[in-house]
């Protein structure tokens, strides 16, 4: 029989629940419903959870290049994708490598490793290794390898998971066994990590999905606008709309179209859209990522 202490622990506990679970929610309320306000309402009472005119117009203009908003979208889940998963095994390897200093060179790259977290040569040099040298501009490679596919923090973490978590007796038996480097790290660790990889999976899909900054640095409207992810384009429309508005006075011949365009409301429009596939699909791979972190024990 519980006690009515232990009973009102739960109910406080739950109600602390209920509360911080609505305080990430009511955000993502209001901004669909700022989506689906009147423009001209918007911009002069705000955004409102109880707004008193609603419209669409924000959507019928996103609707208008749609066919280039589908094809961000497919962009989106290739960079994503390939992104996650080259990230996962170049920072998985890595990882077991610099765990490993029997490995020639792996006490150099483990302090290389630390040192990029501390220092780096800042965007101007970022930009011209990455275009002159590596020549990515107006490539797949854009959206793909700068700044994201490899993040020391991850090696790390996985590099600490595989020292905490994962007994060197096993490897050892493997190793005495006749069993390879590679062998050991297919068959053995890797399959061992499940928990700490399906936790920097995760991240690196938000990071490679949510990210816009390589699209605008290193694609360009005419070289490479086949590679815009969805936050490229939704970036490029959001700034595309602003220059409008700014220069009614001047476009003479558009002017009254510019004058009924959704500024205001267009921008929560831009983010429902980025982040509908996130909402949708988060909950279904969440149970995969619980599942993970309840894995990789060495059973007795």
């Amino acid at each position: 029989m519980k006690s009515k202490e232990y009973r009102t622990v739960q109910v406080i506990a739950h109600i602390f629940c209920i509360l911080l679970t609505l305080s990430a929610l009511m955000p993502f309320v209001l901004l669909i419903i700022s989506s689906f306000t009147d423009n001209e309402w918007a911009s002069v009472y705000g955004y409102s959870y109880f707004p008193k005119k609603w419209s669409l117009e924000a959507y019928r203009y996103i609707a208008y290049q749609w066919n280039e908003i589908g094809h961000a979208y497919l962009m989106s889940f290739v960079v994503t994708g390939l992104g996650t998963l080259l990230s996962i095994f170049i920072t998985t390897t890595f990882a077991y490598g610099i765990n490993n200093p029997q490995i020639p060179g792996m006490r150099i790259l483990n302090k290389a490793l630390v040192f990029t977290m501390l220092f780096n040569g800042g965007l101007v040099a970022t930009y011209y290794s990455y275009v002159n040298i590596f020549h990515v501009k107006n490539t797949l490679s854009a959206v793909l390898v700068p700044t994201l596919v490899m993040s020391a923090f991850n090696v790390i973490l996985v590099r600490n998971y595989y020292r905490s978590s994962i007994p060197e007796s096993l490897i050892e038996a493997a190793r005495i066994d006749g069993a390879g480097e590679f062998t050991i790290f297919w068959k053995i660790v890797f399959p061992l990590s499940r928990p700490i990889v399906a936790t920097i999976g995760l991240m690196t899909a938000l990071s490679y999905w949510n990210d816009w900054q390589n699209g605008f640095y290193y694609l360009s409207e005419r070289g490479g606008k086949r590679y815009y992810t969805i936050q490229v384009l939704l970036n490029t429309i959001n700034e595309n709309i602003q220059v409008l508005v700014q220069n009614a006075s001047k476009a003479a011949s558009i002017g009254a179209k510019v004058s009924d365009l959704p500024s205001t409301t267009i921008r929560m429009a831009i983010a429902v859209i980025g982040i509908l596939p996130v909402i949708a699909v988060y909950p279904f791979f969440q149970k995969y990522f619980v599942k993970g972190i309840t894995l990789g024990g060495v059973k007795e």
